[in-house]
């Protein structure tokens, strides 16, 4: 089990795009971004109690949350990921899915006759067996990518972040989104191994940017959990 450090940071629009300006620079684009983007939507699972949820509300974040996800509302590829975090460092495993695979786990139904030779497809199907886990919500947003080798260091510019309650209609581009923070607000990702290299430490320091705990997952189901704000 290898956790990955995983700092994150609230931006304006305009430090976006300082930031797409500085990090073109010295960083390139991840190979897998359309036009130098792609579109990330998750679907998360939770029990009947959502505990997931409220261990976060109580800072609570070694247990792992479960989710199936596809880029640009294509179902080519689909993947399902269990990540567990620690503090700021995050360890993330997966596994490939088929359609009909996803849609048994969506549905909780003829779970028999799916695979069962992969870890983390075993861990999902024990959770929805014995512990009822099921959808509960989409968190769906933009994703800008930058890699750099040294270090495997990922930088992601994630914006337009929304939430969806509308689960069964996972793999329809078409439903209802609801933003989940204010308007010329986006959310700045730095993941890396053992070590940062210096240059991006230095113009991240330099931004003056302030490092914060941020949970998409947990933003979301917000309003729908508790009724309130999201911020």
């Amino acid at each position: 089990m290898k956790y990955r450090n995983e700092l994150k940071y609230l931006i304006s629009d305009n430090e976006v795009k300082v930031l797409e300006k500085q990090l073109g620079a010295f960083m390139r684009i991840d190979a897998n971004a359309k036009e130098g983007r792609y579109t990330i939507s998750s679907l998360y699972f939770d029990d009947l109690f959502d505990e997931n949820y409220y261990d976060v509300d109580d800072g609570i974040d070694l247990k792992k949350k479960y989710r199936i996800r596809i880029y640009d509302h294509s179902t080519d590829f689909i993947r399902l990921e269990a990540k567990q975090k620690k503090n700021a460092l995050a360890y993330k495993k997966s596994c490939p899915l088929h359609l009909e695979e996803a849609k048994i786990l969506m549905s909780g139904k003829g779970l028999r006759n799916i695979r069962n030779n992969d870890p983390v497809m075993n861990e999902l199907l024990y959770k929805i067996q014995s512990e009822l886990y099921h959808p509960c919500i989409i968190v769906e947003y933009e994703r800008i990518p930058y890699v750099y080798d040294a270090g495997n260091v990922r930088i992601t510019l994630d914006t337009n972040i929304s939430s969806s309650t509308d689960v069964d209609h996972f793999f329809e581009e078409a439903r209802f989104r609801r933003p989940i923070l204010p308007e010329g607000i986006q959310l700045l990702e730095v993941k890396y191994d053992e070590f940062l290299p210096g240059f991006i430490y230095d113009f991240l320091n330099d931004m003056r940017l302030e490092q914060i705990s941020f949970s998409k997952y947990y933003l979301c189901r917000k309003y729908n959990v508790m009724g309130g704000s999201i911020l």
